[in-house]
């Protein structure tokens, strides 16, 4: 009997999550069970009352505002407890389609993937800018490589995660979460399929994307971040690389000059060959160290997951125990 939980993390939706609840498909076929997740980011509007209101099943209270990634993590790990065989994220602004949430989770009911991403014709959204078109592309393309998918849309936080995908994603940043998860997923190996999806005109103002910078520079060095988690090895050696070259030009020329008594330029030339080469020991040595550390963090990951997965089942068994 699947059991599908919708989330919706909220920050004063107050105003927009009348419109999206009523767009929620009540029946899916396949499908048993649909239950409601408000995961309230520390809204001081009215957002929990209506939400009340509308008949939703599982309120979620963080307390305070602890940023978009914190509440998705937090949804999560909720909608596990609450017994979901899929779990759909969309957002409170009414952006996704919600009839589209039936797109999303067939193919994990066909047993053909892990995770399901829509994805919006970004072209043909009018509210885009071309500046953030062209970001959303280049973006992608990024996330792309990094996580060797072929998500198009990388951004899009409409998405669809089986019981087995969401005990083993872990979510390290407190902005956002939707280009960690693909990188992650990717590199786990997880399947990764993708269903194209209808947006609705826009009612507020993006929250994540108030100022472009911050937005880029925040996004990539998450991507950063998580690439290093997982190519530590290769990073670093070219890293080490680029400091080996002209450490070694460098140096022969010092060798050079000082084999044939060349005046001049000997002792400059040997300190900062010196210094580069250095760079590029210490390069290749943190690749190794954090070689070994991903190989142990794999390990915890493993671990981790078959905890989860085993404390879920005795609350599940607790449950149906008289």
């Amino acid at each position: 009997m699947p059991k599908l939980i919708i989330q919706i993390p909220c920050l004063n939706e107050e105003q927009t999550l009348p419109q999206t609840l009523r767009d929620l498909p009540r029946s899916i076929r396949g499908v048993d069970v649909i239950e409601w997740l408000i995961v309230n980011d520390g809204s001081t509007d009215r957002t929990v009352e209506v939400a009340r209101a509308a008949g939703v099943q599982h309120i979620l209270d963080l307390g305070h505002q602890t940023g978009l990634a914190n509440a998705f993590r937090s949804g999560l790990a909720y909608a596990l407890e609450a017994g979901a065989d899929i779990i759909v994220n969309t957002d409170g602004d009414n952006q996704y389609c919600g009839a589209d949430i039936e797109k999303l989770v067939h193919p994990i009911l066909d047993g053909e993937a892990d995770i399901v991403v829509g994805c919006r014709d970004i072209e043909a959204i009018k509210h885009f800018s071309p500046l953030k078109k062209l970001l959303q592309r280049v973006g992608s393309c990024v996330v792309r490589g990094l996580s060797r998918t072929d998500v198009k849309d990388t951004t899009s936080g409409f998405r669809a995660y089986s019981r087995q995908a969401a005990l083993k994603l872990n979510v390290f940043s407190t902005y956002t979460y939707t280009l960690e998860t693909i990188i992650q997923a990717g590199r786990n190996n997880m399947r990764i399929a993708q269903v194209p999806v209808r947006t609705n005109p826009k009612l507020r103002e993006s929250r994540l994307m108030r100022n472009m910078v911050t937005y880029i520079a925040r996004q990539s060095a998450n991507m950063l971040r998580i690439y290093l988690l997982y190519e530590p090895l290769k990073t670093f050696l070219w890293a080490g690389t680029i400091a080996l070259l002209p450490g070694m030009a460098l140096m022969i020329r010092f060798l050079h000059s000082h084999f044939t008594r060349v005046q001049g330029g000997r002792i400059q030339s040997l300190i900062i060959a010196t210094v580069f080469l250095l760079i590029a020991l210490g390069c290749f040595l943190l690749g190794l160290l954090g070689d070994v550390l991903a190989k142990s963090r794999m390990l915890s990951e493993d671990i981790l997951f078959r905890l989860r997965d085993h404390d879920l089942r005795d609350k599940e068994q607790q449950r149906r125990e008289p």
